[in-house]
């Protein structure tokens, strides 16, 4: 019973994520790590977040930013490529403290920038960070679905408009989860006992994207992103205790 509880708070929080409540999402695998291996929690879930990607993209297909799309998605394969090499090798306490890097820097930041009072401005795409962003973001969504930080350390700074920046969060992990889809199955990450699992999970993960839609659209703009970067501290310290605490062990 204790499994089912767990896994269907996870999938409700992943649909959350899909619903317009991004980085969330990064706290599925950890919730699930407490009953099975990490490796096949991710397998588990990915076809929860398949599911979810679908309505996600219905959600926000009107809006999304073609140039950030265009710059991050042919660089994400990269990363899962590494991913699917790599799970086997980096083990899951060192990528929890390479997200929590990742994050945390990001935060330091905008902090800095606002106790400065400095206004700064939005920065554009562009091609040399959007390929590194791009290709990490691939291979820490492959290794733990925790593709949020280095894909928000990319987005965040453009100052995108609400609607666009859910669109675009939307097909890009859409698309970057179908890349992950066969590197799983040889990496005997996913199965059809997982498939079958994850299809009674199925409706937790609508209707946390159905929850997230609503929510996302009825906040204010700045309140908005000020939930993300709040979301993505609070991630990135946990993320930090629990990779140190991992390594020392």
């Amino acid at each position: 019973m204790g499994f089912w509880i767990i896994a269907g708070l996870a999938a409700f929080v992943l649909g959350l994520s899909k619903g317009g409540m991004p980085v969330v999402a990064i706290l599925s695998v950890p919730l699930m790590s407490l009953y099975m291996d990490p490796a096949l929690a991710a397998g588990l879930l990915l076809p929860l977040y398949l599911v979810a990607d679908v309505y996600a993209i219905y959600l926000f297909r009107r809006d999304f930013s073609v140039r950030n799309l265009a710059i991050l998605l042919p660089a994400a394969p990269l990363g899962v490529l590494g991913g699917y090499f790599a799970v086997t090798v980096v083990s899951t306490d060192a990528t929890k403290l390479l997200l929590a890097a990742i994050g945390l820097s990001y935060i330091a930041r905008s902090v800095t920038n606002r106790l400065r009072s400095r206004t700064v401005p939005a920065r554009p795409a562009d091609v040399p960070r959007g390929v590194i962003w791009g290709a990490v973001a691939g291979l820490t969504s492959y290794i733990a679905h925790a593709g949020g930080p280095p894909y928000q350390t990319y987005v965040l700074p453009q100052k995108l408009d609400k609607m666009v920046y859910l669109g675009t969060t939307a097909i890009f992990f859409a698309a970057v989860n179908l890349m992950k889809l066969p590197a799983y199955i040889l990496a005997d990450q996913l199965d059809w006992a997982s498939v079958a699992q994850a299809a009674w999970l199925a409706p937790f993960a609508l209707a946390g994207a159905f929850s997230g839609a609503k929510i996302s659209r009825w906040l204010p703009d700045k309140v908005f992103f000020a939930l993300i970067e709040l979301a993505l501290a609070v991630v990135s310290v946990k993320l930090l205790v629990e990779g140190v605490t991992g390594l020392l062990n």
